[in-house]
């Protein structure tokens, strides 16, 4: 299942125009700010789909009956682009446990790359929901890369991949490499396009770069 949620009518349509207007993105806490909403805004979507159960709840009134989210979730980010986005969707999902996977494209002379995993850091994923962001969906190598490393740490129930932008062409690698079809993906808005260097266009340039700074 694909949820684009620039087809419909909402806010998260404004903040997708703003991180990638590059005069606001000249200011790295809007552009991360942005990204934080774009989360809770997906958050609040994929909240829709999950589970519930009822129970008792004693107001000064009376009681109540009220429905609490009865999964265990756990928030998955790529370093260090992912981290405003694992932001917005812990604030809403808060009980949630979080997992950190560092991923990045290691250059080779002839301007080819590939996808350098370092560092994985998650609880058990065995039963659970896991909700695996990162704001740029480009080729995809790297979100299929990085869900692989996490199964060493358990088979989850139902997996939710989150980005703000993704292109049409990584969502074709997702559905021909990724190791389980048991996952709903969520875009902001999905381009046409990709660069010679795999960059999405219109894109919006490198969201860890806009967020935290340009590195070396």
């Amino acid at each position: 299942m694909i949820h684009n949620l620039s087809l419909g009518p909402s806010i998260i349509n404004q903040y997708i125009a703003e991180i990638r207007d590059k005069e606001i993105q000249k200011d790295s806490w809007r552009f991360r700010n942005n990204l934080e909403r774009i989360g809770q805004i997906i958050a609040h979507e994929i909240s829709k789909e999950l589970e519930y159960t009822s129970i008792p709840v004693t107001t000064p009134l009376g009681i109540a009956d009220a429905k609490v989210l009865s999964q265990r979730l756990i928030i998955g980010t790529i370093l260090r682009a992912g981290l405003p986005l694992h932001l917005g969707l812990l604030h809403v999902f808060d009980k949630a446990e979080s997992a950190f996977v560092s991923a990045y494209r290691r250059h080779h002379k002839d301007h080819s790359f590939d996808i350098a995993i370092e560092y994985v850091s998650c609880p058990s994923l065995q039963n659970k929901t896991l909700i695996l962001c990162d704001p740029m969906l480009a080729t995809g190598s790297s979100m299929t890369l990085t869900y692989k490393a996490l199964l060493h740490k358990g088979m989850p129930k139902h997996t939710h991949i989150v980005c703000a932008i993704a292109s049409k062409q990584s969502i074709d690698y997702l559905k021909k490499n990724m190791p389980d079809t048991n996952y709903t993906l969520w875009c902001g808005v999905i381009d046409d396009e990709l660069t010679s260097t795999a960059y999405i266009v219109p894109g919006l340039g490198d969201a860890g770069d806009l967020a935290f700074g340009e590195k070396l």
